[in-house]
């Protein structure tokens, strides 16, 4: 009672939940929308999936893929378990809205520096680090949860990042898109 409380859409619906001041950081983490808060469009990470048509059947085509792979030459040798992780960690990335975000960002500022670490212990983790000359992003990656992709942290020297997260093991596209940097063979 008495307490101003900040209305968040857990789900970017018209469905909002009234958030204490306090728990509202965790809310914004957790990617809930804040009402009012600017949105851009984002394509839905599942498209429905449609049976193959009478003509398609008879013709024999094939269905497209919808997304290009992270590495565009082939890979001529087995990663290990390591790499496997941080291409992972990229192709769930890719598919997360803030694909879009640094994309964006990276329209104003130029091509970034980026980092895919993969973190030790019991949950599958990883962060993944974008930087600038005057800003950086950290978006933490966990495999097994409903919302994969989240800010972690954010600031406008790079400077400030630790250095196990300054390992320049990635880079940008054009489109957005992070790329590992793993030996072809």
């Amino acid at each position: 009672m008495g307490e101003r409380a900040v209305r968040f859409s857990p789900n970017g619906g018209a469905d909002y939940v009234d958030v204490c001041p306090l728990c509202a950081d965790t809310a914004v983490e957790y990617g809930w929308i804040r009402e009012g808060a600017p949105t851009t469009p984002t394509v839905p990470t599942q498209r429905r999936r449609r049976g193959r048509g009478i003509l398609a059947t008879i013709l024999g085509t094939q269905p497209r893929t919808a997304e290009a792979i992270i590495a565009s030459e082939p890979i001529l040798r087995r990663l290990s378990d390591r790499e496997l992780a941080i291409v992972e960690t990229a192709d769930i990335f890719n598919a997360s809205q803030y694909r879009r975000t640094i994309g964006g960002i990276g329209k104003s500022l130029g091509s970034p520096r980026v980092s895919i670490v993969v973190l030790s212990g019991v949950n599958a983790e990883s962060v993944v680090t974008v930087a600038w000359d005057i800003s950086w992003y950290q978006y933490r990656v966990s495999l097994d949860s409903d919302h994969p992709v989240r800010l972690e942290e954010r600031g406008h020297d790079p400077a400030e990042l630790e250095g196990a997260f300054t390992d320049w093991n990635a880079h940008m596209e054009d489109d957005g898109r992070v790329v590992p940097d793993i030996a072809r063979l």
